[in-house]
C-alpha cells in the first residue's frame, strides 16, 4: 500500500457536484493499493498514520499526533499512485490492484483508522471526484508498506 498523507487546515471530495466527504483540520490520505496488500498493510499503515507525529506543539515542533490534536481524515482511493511512467510517455498501471482486490482493502483501511480512534470521511471508489486539498505548511509525507 502506499499513502500520500497531507496534513490540511480543511479538504472535502466531490463527485457529480456533490461533496459527499469533508474535513476540516486534518489528514487527507491518497491511498493506493498494489497486488500483494492484504490487511497487514492496512492494519500497519493505519497505526502508523494515527499516531504519526506531524502536528506542532506549543514550541512549533511536530511533536502531536492526529490522535493528540483530534484530528479528521479523509480517504480517497486512488490507483495512479502505482502509475510507472518510466519508459514512454503513457503511465502504466499494471502494479495498481484491480478494484475487486483495492475497494475491500481500502475500506478495511478506512475500519482500522475508526479503531485507532479516528473520524473518518472517505471518496467513492472508482469514481472521478474533485479533491480540495488545503495542504498546511505544507507538510506531505508518502508512507509505503
Amino acid at each position: 500500500m502506499r499513502v500520500v498523507v497531507q496534513r490540511v487546515s480543511k479538504g472535502s471530495v466531490s463527485v457529480d457536484g456533490e461533496v459527499v466527504g469533508s474535513i476540516d483540520r486534518g489528514l487527507v490520505l491518497l491511498v493506493g493499493v498494489t497486488h500483494a496488500d492484504g490487511e497487514d498493510e492496512a492494519r500497519f499503515l493505519a497505526k502508523k498514520i494515527a499516531n504519526l507525529r506531524i502536528f506542532a506543539d506549543d514550541e512549533g515542533k511536530f511533536n502531536r499526533s492526529a490522535l493528540d490534536v483530534g484530528a479528521d481524515v479523509l480517504v480517497v482511493s486512488q490507483f495512479t499512485l502505482y502509475g510507472d511512467a518510466r519508459k514512454g510517455r503513457r503511465p502504466s498501471f499494471v502494479k495498481a490492484a484491480q478494484p475487486e482486490v483495492a475497494e475491500p482493502l481500502i475500506e478495511r483501511f478506512v475500519s482500522f483508522l475508526k479503531e485507532e480512534g479516528l473520524r473518518v470521511e472517505t471518496g467513492v471508489f472508482g469514481a472521478m471526484m474533485l479533491v480540495e486539498i488545503h495542504n498546511d505548511g505544507p507538510v506531505t509525507i508518502i508512507l509505503d508498506k
